[in-house]
């Protein structure tokens, strides 16, 4: 790709992301995604109806009548991304790459952080850390965040989930929102999930493409694992073998979802077949009732 055909590729990117953040999760992310707790703002004399939990007692003796500390929300607050940059990324049989989808999911919750007022950084990860990104501001950043996504060459081809959040877990010392974008196809994982879990806000987006679901029955082919790169050749006309393939996808799905179960890490999914913008919503809205109820 030459700088100026990266260029285009980043500013169509930019115009169709920014849109969605600005327009379309706007309300629903600033809902969805509270600041880190309450700042302290000033002291003035009680009111009725103020609470009186919030009553100074030490300034209150002082002046020999009522005085309360007000606070207000910290709104600002840093967004995380980790994204997945292994080999089985390049996969996609429905128009568009699972690091397509991972690229747009990327610009989009940037962009929507940025519109907030957020921080937002970047971990690219495979069987390794790829390339760490520190939080900043401004729409710059997100460019500079989307041109990584972009122009990264991994020089890993497996996927270390448990890797890429003990290196989250000693780099970010501060509470962060920390969305994870990957098709979790990782050995375990659990414990660095459940440490990360204890610390920051961790939100799994699971990416997919409807041809790793099941095989069509095309006949004698060559299989090869983008991700280890064992070749073996396989009989797809064979009920028996598109059957067992079938059930050994269904029990990973089955058992990435107990993992997240477990934590009570509700995930997103997401597939190359969708828009990004349904399942996005649907998240946001199931975030911002939970809020609303208090749990």
């Amino acid at each position: 790709m030459t700088p100026q055909e990266l260029l285009r590729k980043i500013r169509r990117i930019q115009i169709r992301t920014s849109h969605m953040a600005s327009d379309v999760f706007a309300g629903h992310y600033h809902s969805a995604f509270k600041g880190q707790g309450m700042e302290f703002e000033e002291v003035r004399e009680y009111q009725p109806g103020d609470d009186i939990r919030n009553i100074d007692w030490n300034v209150t003796a002082r002046h020999s009548r009522p005085f309360i500390k007000r606070f207000r929300e910290e709104r600002e607050q840093t967004v995380m991304l980790l994204v997945d940059a292994s080999a089985s990324q390049a996969f996609g049989t429905q128009g568009p790459l699972k690091r397509d989808i991972v690229t747009e999911i990327g610009a989009t919750l940037a962009f929507s952080a940025i519109t907030n007022n957020d921080k937002v950084g970047l971990v690219i990860f495979s069987d390794r850390i790829e390339k760490h990104v520190q939080p900043a501001k401004g729409t710059r950043h997100v460019l500079r965040v989307i041109r990584e996504l972009l122009t990264s060459k991994p020089a890993g081809h497996g996927t270390d989930i448990a890797g890429a959040l003990e290196h989250l877990n000693h780099v970010l010392r501060r509470r962060a929102v920390v969305f994870i974008v990957s098709d979790f196809k990782s050995p375990d994982y659990e414990p660095q999930l459940r440490i990360a879990r204890r610390r920051h806000d961790i939100i799994p987006i699971v990416v997919s493409d409807p041809g790793e679901q099941s095989l069509p029955p095309m006949g004698i082919v060559d299989w090869i694992d983008n991700e280890t790169g064992i070749r073996q050749t396989i009989d797809t006309s064979s009920r028996r073998f598109r059957d067992t393939y079938a059930k050994h996808v269904a029990a990973e799905r089955l058992r990435v979802e107990g993992v997240f179960k477990r934590l009570k890490a509700d995930g997103i999914e997401l597939t190359t077949s969708e828009s990004i913008v349904e399942p996005l919503t649907r998240y946001f809205r199931r975030r911002e009732a939970r809020i609303r109820s208090g749990r």
